[in-house]
């Protein structure tokens, strides 16, 4: 039986192969930012959005899966004027089928790769007929079986249809994760498990609404907005602009899980 000490050194640590051939354990990833300062940053974000919303519309689990699998390359508003009147007539995986490919294309024809997603559309609703007796998987291994579901749309729906915490790592997250030294990684999986590992527990759940949400209204890609970021004081980007110091903001210790 592991031990909650070997349980946590598997969470933060992982092994790679020296020019030898030789395993060895990769460092633990540790955070530019303090526990206190990581708490202050988070609690600031839950008092500017107390309860973020995701922006892509939808009714039901299945309509937020097709809405994000649809989003890829494509704004939130731009899948929203297509799903409206898509979902008003196929909100369920059997209407979506029954409706047809050529049919869907016509529905969202103003998205970006319409073609090749209502191929996706209707064979993950095909999918979900045939495998899941018409109902929305709540496993990430399960969801990522779906034709144009991937990690990134299956945390969403995790979180969104379920209220799994999990971290969607978009291109704004990747972003301010890279941006701001808070989860540097190359890859969009490499941010995500260096944010599930820092975030607070409590502030969790919410979180990738609230990264998502700073980095398209304030950190944005082009110009990032520090003049009006509230966590402008913690921040170590080198690219900010407001030239604020990150003082290490004191907490008690019971409110950082310590």
């Amino acid at each position: 039986m592991l031990s909650l000490t070997s349980i946590k050194m598997k969470s933060t640590t992982s092994t790679v192969k020296t020019s030898n051939g030789a395993a060895r354990k990769k460092p633990p990833f540790r955070s530019l930012y303090s526990k206190p300062e990581l708490e202050e940053m988070f609690r600031r974000f839950s008092i500017q959005r107390p309860e973020p919303k995701g922006e892509l519309e939808h009714v039901n689990p299945f309509t937020l899966v097709v809405a994000v699998a649809l989003s890829a390359q494509a704004t939130d508003a731009g899948v929203n004027k297509a799903t409206r009147a898509l979902f008003k007539v196929a909100d369920t995986p059997e209407k979506m089928l029954a409706l047809g490919e050529e049919k869907v294309r016509d529905y969202i024809k103003t998205i970006g790769l319409y073609r090749n997603k209502a191929k996706n559309v209707i064979a993950l609703s095909q999918m979900l007929v045939d495998r899941f007796g018409g109902e929305v998987p709540r496993t990430r291994e399960e969801l990522v079986l779906l034709p144009g579901v991937g990690r990134k749309t299956a945390n969403v729906v995790m979180s969104m249809a379920f209220g799994i915490p999990t971290m969607a790592v978009d291109t704004h997250i990747f972003r301010i994760g890279n941006r701001i030294r808070l989860a540097p990684g190359k890859t969009p999986d490499e941010v995500e498990d260096k944010l599930m590992r820092i975030i607070p527990a409590h502030y969790l759940f919410h979180a990738h609404h609230w990264l998502i949400l700073h980095g398209r209204y304030c950190c944005k890609a082009r110009k990032p907005e520090c003049e009006r970021c509230v966590i402008a004081d913690l921040c170590r980007s080198p690219e900010k602009t407001c030239d604020i110091p990150a003082p290490l903001v004191e907490l008690p210790p019971q409110q950082i899980g310590e």
